[in-house]
């Protein structure tokens, strides 16, 4: 059984990983409701966790003092659980696709050192084969991760939802920067293992 993240914690490393969302934004990532979400936020706002910048227009975000609890609360439950060495072979089960997961995107976004103006069909749903055919291979990864801490088991389900519009025909979900688009829901895992276990997105680079 995996171990369980506490809600608190769920919301500020949720606003860590995205810098801005609103509660139904964050209910959305994290797997909750939206009212038990809404009343947690109101209580990290009385604690001076999390505030809304440019009178709200972003939704909410961090405070200093957020940042520094949430970095805490994830250090703390990574040592409670003992999920180290686990998370970290997930881990770096994740960069062997990660590589892929960029060549996808670009051939999507990119063809023949152009734009992709989306009108060759044929080559679209290539490319949504490539991008199935790789989220076979995340699917144990991502299952593997919410084994150990709960918080990790949204990833699976909104990269799989996401997969399922693209299959549909909705481009967008494809590489669509402020919804869950493929793409971002992939950056956010990469953001959340990168913060769960303490590494450096440059010293990661270096070894790459």
């Amino acid at each position: 059984m995996s171990h369980p993240s506490p809600l608190p914690l769920r919301i500020l490393h949720c606003l860590r990983l995205k810098g801005f969302a609103d509660v139904a934004g964050i209910a959305r990532s994290i797997g909750a409701d939206r009212t038990p979400v809404d009343h947690e936020v109101a209580q990290l706002y009385t604690h001076e966790l999390v505030a809304l910048p440019g009178h709200g227009a972003l939704g909410w975000a961090l405070t200093s003092a957020g940042r520094t609890e949430s970095e805490r609360l994830v250090a703390a439950e990574l040592d409670a659980a003992g999920v180290r060495r686990p998370i970290t072979s997930a881990y770096e089960r994740f960069l062997g696709l990660n590589g892929e997961v960029r060549s996808i995107c670009t051939e999507w976004q990119i063809r023949d050192d152009v734009l992709n103006d989306h009108a060759d069909v044929s080559y679209d749903r290539h490319v949504i084969g490539r991008l199935a055919q790789l989220h076979d291979n995340a699917g144990p990864v991502c299952a593997d991760l919410a084994a150990q801490l709960e918080r990790f088991a949204c990833y699976g389900e909104r990269l799989g939802a996401t997969l399922e519009r693209l299959v549909a025909g909705d481009g967008q979900w494809f590489t669509q920067p402020l919804i869950d688009s493929y793409h971002t829901v992939w950056f956010e895992l990469h953001e959340d293992l990168l913060a769960t276990l303490g590494i450096d997105r440059a010293a990661e680079a270096s070894r790459t």
